[in-house]
């Protein structure tokens, strides 16, 4: 693994790579509550096939981390890794979006498409479908509950308390921990404890639109979605793993109506940190629909 800071619009940018800077470029971008460091127990196990390039997004690790909500839309998250492509100079990249990373990575499939030459999606979602899931009430509503609770405005006060204990229940609640060893988490600890990130981190909720319904309660005036501008046009894989206890199989259905080009890969035995406890599967399935 190598490292650097890059700027990027006038700003720092810290970057993990592995693999032959002359291979075909793969942007991974991480979720919420990660860094680019998360992508160690995959980004290796592609790096035979491709320069694997992981940076810690605005506000995350050791990269810019502005003060203010308003900083942290979907549009200028999204411009942030336009620069990052732009500044590799290679062209248009496969990138692979995980979580929160996922919105960056459909962003630049969307509004960017001479930037991404194929898309990869590992438990994360759409906006669209995500939002007509959130807001009908249901099971997807109640799964997201914990929105509400991370755009209060002290949120990252609360979590932060007793060495980040809230915060890392958090984290592993309800899902397969076997893979967070004591040193692990410290690492993370480590990323959450830098001047101001954990604000900076959960502003990336407080800034979207997205809305939230409360259970059995839906949202009936959504606006109309324009499928022509947030569609899809390159090849996209989407993998899942199936245990996923915050994003439930709805948050993508019709997802086929924004990405025509779709292939979908599940994990029945996997949750939502399929990147780190499935990484050998996933880098084949990634390596297999990936073209000669």
């Amino acid at each position: 693994m190598q490292s650097e800071t890059v700027e990027l619009n006038g700003h720092p940018f810290f970057v993990r790579s592995w693999g032959d800077p002359s291979l075909p470029k793969l942007l991974l971008l991480h979720g919420f509550p990660e860094y680019g460091g998360a992508w160690s127990d995959l980004a290796p196990k592609l790096s035979d096939r491709f320069h694997v390039i992981a940076p810690d997004q605005r506000g995350y690790g050791q990269s810019w981390a502005p003060d203010g909500v308003d900083m942290y839309t979907g549009s200028a998250l999204t411009k942030d890794m336009v620069a990052l492509i732009d500044h590799y100079g290679s062209g248009p990249v496969t990138v692979f979006g995980h979580d929160w990373g996922a919105a960056v990575a459909y962003g630049l499939a969307m509004f960017y498409p001479d930037h991404v030459s194929r898309l990869i999606i590992a438990n994360g979602v759409h906006p669209v479908p995500f939002q007509r899931a959130m807001a009908s009430g249901g099971a997807q509503s109640e799964a997201s509950a914990y929105i509400g609770y991370l755009r209060r405005p002290d949120s990252h006060i609360k979590l932060a308390e007793n060495n980040f204990e809230k915060m890392m229940d958090f984290f592993t609640r309800h899902m397969g921990t076997n893979w967070v060893d004591p040193d692990r988490a410290e690492e993370y600890k480590t990323e959450w404890a830098r001047d101001g990130r954990l604000e900076t981190m959960i502003n990336w909720y407080r800034a979207s639109p997205l809305r939230l319904a409360k259970p059995g309660e839906p949202i009936t005036d959504l606006p109309e979605f324009p499928s022509d501008r947030l569609m899809v046009r390159c090849p996209h894989l989407l993998i899942w793993g199936e245990q996923d206890g915050a994003l439930l199989p709805e948050a993508n259905e019709g997802l086929e109506d924004f990405a025509p080009d779709l292939t979908r890969k599940n994990l029945p035995d996997a949750d939502h940190w399929l990147i780190h406890t499935h990484a050998e599967e996933i880098a084949g399935m990634v390596k297999e629909w990936m073209p000669d």
